[in-house]
């Protein structure tokens, strides 16, 4: 006598059954055409707890039966990791958060928007473009350069209570008129 159970599985219902790697072959947002290691291709749902676009080439954990796929885990991703929100969002740290990434990071939005204390900015070369630029500094304005180049296309004006010009060597004054006073 012997106190193991045999279990009976229907064959049929055992071939219908999967659980196991799948390649993306057509990618959409919420589904995917997945080729099963057995060389099925089937319709396949995202049923994942993170956010992730399918990519074609993707290799893929499948699982499913005559009623439906699902895929449940990326194994091998070719394409871009994306996060992407049906709504608002927010990314928030008790502490520091760092963003790091070993090409570069590029920030798109219609509007952008930095409410902070201080920033530190330290870069070895910066290039800004605006077709407006307005600065309002309620103290002191101080930049310590090795050379400056201003060319401004139109008229330059510079307003003050005083101004004062220092300089070791020569001052250059170059313009058809001059007027003083």
């Amino acid at each position: 006598m012997t106190n193991v159970a045999r279990l009976r599985v229907d064959e049929t219902l055992e071939a219908a059954m999967y659980l196991g790697p799948a390649n993306v072959v057509h990618a959409r947002a919420t589904e995917a055409d997945v080729e099963l290691s057995r060389g099925d291709r089937v319709k396949a749902r995202l049923a994942l707890a993170y956010a992730y676009e399918p990519c074609i080439g993707d290799e893929v954990l499948v699982i499913g039966n005559a009623d439906g796929h699902w895929i449940i885990g990326v194994i091998n991703g070719k394409g871009p990791t994306i996060l992407r929100f049906p709504a608002d969002a927010e990314l928030s740290a008790a502490g520091s958060l760092k963003i790091t990434a070993d090409k570069g990071v590029d920030v798109r939005a219609h509007e952008f928007s930095v409410t902070t204390q201080k920033i530190r900015l330290i870069a070895s070369e910066v290039a800004q473009s605006f077709k407006t630029l307005r600065q309002r500094v309620q103290e002191l304005l101080s930049v310590q350069a090795g050379q400056t180049h201003t060319v401004v296309e139109g008229s330059m004006h510079s307003q003050s209570k005083s101004a004062t010009i220092l300089t070791e060597e020569k001052v250059s004054i170059n313009g058809k008129e001059v007027h003083l006073g």
